[in-house]
């Protein structure tokens, strides 16, 4: 995982939080922003182990609603324990949010007044040895958080032609030397497939003529590609795309969407969704800049330290 783009979920802990615990980045600061009738409808697109709905839940009273939307069963399992005891309705599906449309439309809903997405990954995911998403430990290379998608990161290395994977590690990981990592991945699954984080992360740290371990950089030298091949592989831009678009059709007058992002290429996609809708006369930006972490939130929470928090009000 990026460390710059990304949740640093292999950061040591501090000050008595566990590395698989996932904090609510940003909790406070979307407090300032969020404030929900006691009748109103809130949507969580992102709910993972329920944090932030948590916190909105208990603004809602028993008249209101909270919708909380994730692919994990583990993490809706684990929402649904931590939810427990508030007032409002909770409903609770596993989806993603690129079907927000679908999933209120079956839940006979029509507008909302809060839509809140956090991009970021739980801990717990990352930590997940069978999820592949991290080269700390030797896993298979699979990197999907939904477990029914049909794609995994073995499948792109193993198949996908040189061009394209250049292209996908340059495009998505923003990674500079994309060509030649992509030539060392092809040159090396003719005598041997890629099943394992490990080994993937060793060729790249070979493309790179960068050591595996005592690392001179900040970031490790498979970090770039393993974003880019994260990404591809959960469609996640993609399901973003979907996300902004139909989220200002679901929107209330005075309704709030709160994106939280990790990296630039999340970001760039929400700002300029943004900016087109203030220009359109839809959303007046509450967020002239991306919100972020302060110093002490960082050092409870290392994780933080990459998120970016922007925020917009349907005024139509």
């Amino acid at each position: 995982m990026d460390s710059n783009n990304q949740k640093d979920c292999s950061a040591e802990p501090m000050d008595g939080v566990s590395p698989n615990e996932h904090i609510p980045v940003l909790a406070e600061t979307l407090t300032e922003y969020i404030h929900l009738p006691k009748d109103g409808i809130f949507v969580d697109a992102t709910v993972g182990h329920g944090g932030h709905s948590r916190l909105f839940g208990s603004q809602l009273g028993p008249e209101g609603i909270l919708v909380g939307l994730d692919v994990d069963p583990k993490s809706l399992q684990t929402a649904q324990a931590n939810l427990a005891g508030l007032p409002c309705r909770i409903i609770l599906i596993r989806e993603n949010f690129s079907r927000l449309d679908e999933v209120l439309n079956k839940q006979g809903i029509q507008q909302v007044d809060c839509i809140l997405a956090d991009l970021g990954f739980c801990s717990a995911q990352v930590a997940d040895p069978q999820r592949g998403m991290s080269f700390q430990v030797d896993a298979p290379l699979d990197m999907r958080l939904d477990n029914r998608l049909g794609i995994s990161a073995s499948d792109i290395v193993n198949k996908m032609p040189e061009k394209q994977l250049a292209d996908l590690i340059f495009k998505y990981g923003q990674e500079r030397a994309s060509r030649r990592i992509a030539r060392f991945i092809v040159d090396n699954r003719v005598k041997q497939k890629f099943y394992t984080t490990g080994q993937l992360a060793m060729i790249i740290c070979k493309a790179l003529g960068q050591p595996a371990t005592g690392r001179h950089s900040r970031i490790h030298p498979a970090t770039r590609t393993f974003q880019a091949l994260r990404i591809a592989v959960n469609e996640e831009l993609e399901c973003l795309k979907t996300l902004l678009k139909d989220a200002v059709g679901r929107l209330k007058k005075g309704g709030i969407l709160a994106i939280i992002s990790f990296h630039s290429l999340e970001d760039g996609m929400v700002k300029e969704d943004f900016r087109q809708h203030k220009a359109d006369g839809t959303y007046e930006i509450l967020t002239k800049k991306p919100l972020i972490a302060d110093e002490k939130e960082v050092r409870m929470n290392p994780r933080s330290r990459s998120a970016k928090l922007r925020i917009a009000r349907k005024i139509v």
